[in-house]
């Protein structure tokens, strides 16, 4: 009988199979060698049979927790000095940090960062997924990562800006420059924010985005210019207010990148925050939410602007950004706002996602829709995928007014993909590129395009599979997935997550 093993070892011991008395005639002084021979070949079948030893898989963490990832907390993940650092949402929904040398395709990590309040809540039956980190760099190499809020909770007491709902806003710095390993919590911001986005300005000044507190809470910003050690108290940009004509309050979605010099760019769409029980049809609290807007703040003057360049009352309210904010009308289209940039002659692109409202609690599914300021108007929202129906989520870059790069996760029935989608026409139209990863019976999380990105690390993809609530976490470029060796990439889970179907 012979042992079907791959590699130059099988010939030594096939050979001694075919004669087993020959093990018995070997002289006294091979014994030794025999035993060494025998040793690593048995080493070899059990690293053939198990893969533990040299499998490699296309993902580096398999601890991702609820949805890991999301564009709203932006950036999840920063490329410099050639490393690409990453972070998602783990075990108890803390935040963690790995990162990808591109030089040696080493990872070190995922280390925590942080402890999240919201995976720790009285009563926990199921993930809130609001906290989910967000990356900065400083000017001294100290990497920063803000987490863990949904707009605080009643322990913290009073939220003079909004309402509250759970966890607390949280900050932790690495304990040295560029270095993952060991962190430090801070306690510099409010415990009221949620969606957090953090920018970095030329001159190292630091300014925190975010909404403070849930739902019916105004916008703020916080600015530091100490590398991040201390913020200013929070300002109001987007204020909420109770309507008078409905009975619901004025709310907002935002997403803040830095612009051109001085300059933060804002894209936003409108939330009706219905009253519990006088949502038309019955649904109760809904997400609904409508049209797309931008607008723009000088840093340097404390100046906000409209895309034609008129001063904006500020925190602005509904019925001034509604005469003079708004880039597009949904009409009863419900939305989930996307990412704006600037192209090379410094007009704003949106990406927005929309769809017809089916009666969920989310409305239903919706695309993802490009639209530009030409210097006197904007476009009508163009669909990147083409799809009639369907979900997708995504981020874009603009390397002229003409050519427009998506990534966008996408379904293709029950697969889950990851697609670039191009335009060389300025967004009149987008036709596929190519399909950088593809899983089965499976939807993608994705964060927004990692900042200053690698080529080869452009976005962070969570994959969620309703066979497990463990999320498998990948590093995706241009050519696909930058995978590690299983072994590494196997972590400790949240054992935490069952407790729902328990209960």
């Amino acid at each position: 009988m012979l042992i079907n093993v791959q590699g130059p070892l099988n010939i030594i011991l096939n050979r001694a199979l075919l004669n087993m008395s020959g093990f018995k005639k070997l002289r006294q002084s091979h014994k030794k060698i025999i035993t060494i021979i025998t040793s690593l070949t048995l080493l070899y079948i059990i690293s053939a049979c198990t893969g533990i030893q040299t499998a490699n898989v296309d993902y580096f963490a398999d601890n991702g927790t609820g949805n890991s990832l999301a564009i709203v907390q932006n950036p999840a993940g920063i490329y410099h000095k050639g490393i690409t650092y990453v972070s998602y949402q783990g075990p108890f929904e803390d935040p963690y940090i790995a990162s990808y040398n591109h030089k040696t395709g080493e990872w070190l990590g995922p280390f925590r960062a942080g402890t999240s309040e919201l995976g720790r809540r009285e009563g926990r039956t199921k993930f809130d997924n609001h906290g989910k980190p967000t990356l900065l760099i400083d000017d001294d190499g100290y990497i920063h990562v803000y987490y863990g809020g949904h707009g605080g909770d009643k322990h913290h007491g009073t939220n003079t800006l909004g309402n509250i709902h759970h966890g607390a806003n949280k900050n932790s710095i690495s304990k040295r420059p560029l270095d993952i390993t060991e962190w430090d919590e801070v306690d510099n911001i409010s415990v009221f924010g949620t969606y957090n986005q953090a920018i970095k300005m030329d001159n190292g000044d630091i300014y925190l985005f975010y909404r403070h507190g849930a739902h019916r809470s105004d916008w703020v910003y916080q600015k530091s210019t100490d590398n991040g050690r201390t913020y200013d108290a929070p300002v109001s940009f987007l204020k909420h207010k109770r309507r008078t004509d409905l009975d619901a309050v004025d709310s907002w979605y935002a997403w803040a990148v830095k612009g051109e010099g001085n300059n933060i760019i804002v894209g936003f769409d409108y939330h009706l925050c219905w009253d519990g029980r006088a949502e038309p049809s019955g649904r109760g609290h809904t997400t609904e939410r409508h049209d797309a807007h931008f607008m723009s703040f000088n840093t340097q003057t404390g100046e906000w602007t409209n895309v034609q360049g008129d001063l904006l009352n500020m925190p602005l309210n509904r019925e001034e950004a509604e005469q003079k904010t708004l880039a597009a009308s949904t009409g009863d289209m419900w939305t989930f706002n996307g990412s704006v940039k600037l192209d090379s002659e410094g007009h704003p692109h949106i990406a927005t996602n929309y769809g017809v409202d089916l009666g969920k609690k989310t409305g239903g599914p919706k695309l993802t829709h490009h639209l530009r300021w030409n210097g006197s108007d904007w476009s009508q929202p163009t669909t990147v995928n083409g799809k009639i129906s369907g979900e997708s989520r995504g981020d874009f870059t603009v390397s002229s007014s003409s050519n427009i790069e998506f990534i966008l996760s996408d379904n293709d029935g029950t697969d889950a993909t990851i697609t670039r989608w191009v335009s060389d026409n300025g967004g009149k139209s987008f036709s596929k590129k190519d399909e950088l990863l593809r899983r089965p019976s499976s939807t993608f999380a994705v964060s927004s395009l990692i900042e200053n990105s690698h080529p080869d690390a452009r976005l962070i993809v969570a994959e969620r599979s309703r066979l497990t609530p463990h999320r498998k976490i990948y590093l995706v470029g241009d050519n696909g997935p930058l995978g590690r060796l299983l072994q590494d990439a196997t972590l400790e889970k949240d054992s935490s997550v069952f407790v729902s179907k328990i209960k």
